[in-house]
């Protein structure tokens, strides 16, 4: 690992409890109907999980140019590289380390689903992503998820399938590995135990109760993980910086769920 990679890691897990807590405002072409929800107005999106002090935020390469300046300094930030739907209509990779290196990011996020006939592509897209990553000294953040097909195209997040998402980042070469939960706690406390890189959970589906979002990421921490990158249930709650004080205290401070949510407010 290159001198840069190690500073640029140390920016993104630079709080003191060595965990991270990120944004995610990168789901682009996933959303669905841009007029409605927590992502309609996104650059008030952004404003919103900036108030919560996340650690860092994933952003589009696009939405960096546009947004970021004014944030500059007050957060790490990840270029998403990665375009997808699960359904494969849309498949791209849009960005590199050398725009990650011109935005002045300190991580490159690569986002792919695994499983289905179009696999092979998608690992591709990694490994050639962490390659080129390794002449710049950056770090390159995965964010896999698994697919099931059995009734059209789903993202799933059974311990199996995490297990494999988690072994096809660290095969990959990648620095850090985002993926979802599996809500068993001794399959994903096995899962993080045999990665050799730090593992960080996705916020996953948008939750029924903050609470519960609040829960499965304590559970996370406690099984290893090293912290969360949370989208729908930050900017998709009525006070995302009311959550974003909440998560805080889970993945900083070591709270409960509960006693996260109460000091929280929320």
């Amino acid at each position: 690992m290159s001198l840069g990679t190690k500073v640029r890691l140390a920016r993104l897990f630079s709080h003191p409890s060595g965990n991270l807590f990120g944004g995610a405002v990168d789901h682009f072409v996933g959303y669905g109907d841009v007029r409605k929800g927590g992502l309609a107005d996104l650059p008030g999106a952004l404003a919103r999980v900036m108030a919560g002090k996340p650690d860092y935020v994933s952003i589009q390469p696009g939405t960096a140019r546009h947004l970021w300046p004014q944030y500059a300094g007050k957060a790490s930030l990840v270029i998403q590289a990665g375009c997808f739907t699960p359904d494969d209509r849309i498949s791209e990779l849009i960005a590199t380390p050398e725009d990650a290196v011109r935005a002045g990011a300190d991580a490159l996020a690569v986002a792919i689903p695994v499983r289905g006939a179009t696999e092979g592509k998608y690992i591709r897209w990694l490994t050639d992503s962490v390659n080129a990553a390794a002449r710049y000294g950056m770090p390159v953040v995965a964010h896999i998820y698994p697919r099931d097909f059995t009734d059209g195209a789903k993202i799933v997040f059974t311990p199996d399938e995490i297990a494999y998402a988690a072994r096809i980042g660290y095969e990959s070469g990648v620095d850090v590995i985002k993926i979802g939960y599996t809500g068993d706690f001794e399959s994903f406390r096995e899962t993080v135990r045999t990665c050799p890189v730090p593992v960080v959970i996705a916020g996953g589906p948008k939750t029924d109760t903050l609470l519960g979002a609040l829960q499965q990421t304590a559970d996370a921490i406690r099984a290893g993980a090293r912290g969360a990158v949370v989208g729908r249930n930050l900017w998709g709650h009525g006070d995302p910086q009311k959550a974003a004080r909440a998560f805080r205290g889970v993945i900083h401070d070591g709270l409960s769920a509960e006693d996260a949510l109460a000091k929280a407010g929320a």
